[in-house]
């Protein structure tokens, strides 16, 4: 399988810095930890292996995800040895945590188109290239699809007790809501200890990280390894991040925002971060950024002297966008979200318009069509008749390509890039005309 390579300059230090785990809990990413004492100082002593579980429902992953991917790239920059694992196994079942009903069960061939997407995206954020500290890809089909039902249950359900497996709070919320819970699902948590407890044989990993509800299944997986292999393990959980709807994190009105370009656009990306309340900033900035802690305060407090600078929200915006789409991508969008709220477009770049282009409604035209605005107007829908576009016009409410429109033509408007006449009516209504023919 191919491996992509990340641009960003990898700076691996040492683990000599004794705070890694201090860090983790002064950035708001520890909910649950087994000893924190203990976890502490296993850190300081020497690199450790860590994984996270990513299941492949989707051939994209979301925003939901991506704080699992950059605590992993936290630890790799402290020096540690991450496990990114993908689900080709547990995703075929589907995890009962945090849902209400029960996923729709995937066919293999989609699961593994799915797991090839999200590898793509998981070698953009993690490096894959040989050293110490070197991202290992695992996915527990490889381990689980051999394993016949009589040896599982031998071998994994007879150390796992159904009294452990109830007292989860997704399991008990499952069992008394109306869709109940299918054995299917209930035996997610075998599946994940599982997999905690192959990595740490095989390959040595002794911490699982996930989401605060996923704590009884990593919980799950420890007690496996104390009572198969006789030896200890570690386990930490991060908060689940939701809106300020309650909503999980990642999720908007019209679904996830997906980190798959084709599904999220990096503009819309970009803005899913500016977006966001100040309350939020300040809870998101810490956890989610890769800058010191240092860095980020001294951002927040600029931030409470001009939150009308939306200074968080900014920050945020460019270093996510920058990390999951390219720093040419998170430029581009940047200048485009610039023309879009009133700088003069004809100084934008190609690269940023193609991204205002892509974003803003479009109607191609005919050279001779830019001689009467008004049909043009109402062609496009900016004006709902020709007497609301020359009301609109009338009250200078139209401009194009940045420059309010005086007169009934655009025949002699400098064309942007040599196409394209950018409309607007009132503070934010946009159309493109693309001149062609």
């Amino acid at each position: 399988m191919g491996r992509y390579h990340s641009t960003v300059a990898w700076q691996h230090r040492a683990v000599t810095t004794p705070s890694l785990f201090n860090e983790l809990v002064e950035r708001g990413l520890v909910h649950d930890s087994t000893d924190p004492t203990a976890l502490g100082e296993r850190l300081e002593a020497s690199p450790i292996s860590v994984y996270v579980g990513f299941d492949p429902t989707a051939d994209s992953l979301h925003v939901g995800h991506l704080l699992g991917q950059l605590t992993l790239r936290r630890f790799q920059l402290a020096g540690h040895k991450p496990y990114p694992l993908a689900g080709g196994a547990t995703g075929m079942v589907g995890d009962p945590s945090g849902r209400s009903e029960e996923r729709n069960l995937l066919d293999r061939d989609t699961l593994q188109h799915n797991v090839d997407c999200i590898t793509a995206q998981l070698e953009r954020l993690l490096d894959f290239s040989s050293g110490p500290s070197q991202a290992v890809l695992v996915n527990n089909a490889d381990w689980t699809a051999p394993i016949t039902a009589l040896d599982f249950l031998r071998d994994v359900g007879k150390h796992i007790t159904i009294n452990q497996m109830l007292a989860k709070e997704s399991v008990r919320n499952r069992l008394n809501s109306e869709n109940g819970l299918s054995f299917t699902e209930f035996s997610y948590m075998l599946l994940q200890a599982n997999d905690f407890c192959h990595l740490c044989a095989e390959h040595n990993v002794e911490l699982q990280l996930g989401g605060s509800d996923q704590w009884g299944n990593i919980t799950a997986g420890i007690d496996l390894i104390r009572k198969t292999l006789s030896r200890s393990a570690f386990g930490a959980t991060w908060p689940l991040v939701t809106r300020s709807d309650g909503q999980k994190f990642g999720k908007t009105a019209d679904g996830a925002v997906w980190l798959d370009p084709m599904r999220t656009s990096p503009y819309k990306f970009r803005q899913f971060w500016i977006q966001i309340s100040d309350d939020e900033a300040a809870t998101y900035l810490p956890r989610f950024s890769l800058r010191s802690l240092e860095e980020i305060h001294g951002e927040l407090s600029e931030h409470v002297q001009a939150p009308e600078k939306r200074i968080a929200q900014r920050a945020l915006a460019t270093e996510m966008t920058t990390l999951v789409h390219g720093g040419d991508a998170a430029h581009a969008v940047e200048a485009a979200a610039s023309v879009l709220f009133g700088d003069d477009p004809k100084k934008s770049s190609r690269d940023a318009f193609d991204v205002v282009v892509a974003e803003v409604p479009r109607t191609d035209v005919a050279p001779s069509e830019l001689s009467d605005v008004i049909a043009v107007l109402s062609k496009t829908g900016l004006c709902s008749s020709n007497s609301d576009a020359r009301r609109t016009l009338t009250q200078k409410g139209i401009r194009a390509n940045g420059d309010i429109v005086e007169g009934e033509s655009l025949a002699d408007l400098d064309l942007l890039h040599g196409r394209y006449v950018l409309l607007r009516k009132g503070k934010s209504n946009y159309h493109i005309l693309d001149v062609h023919g």
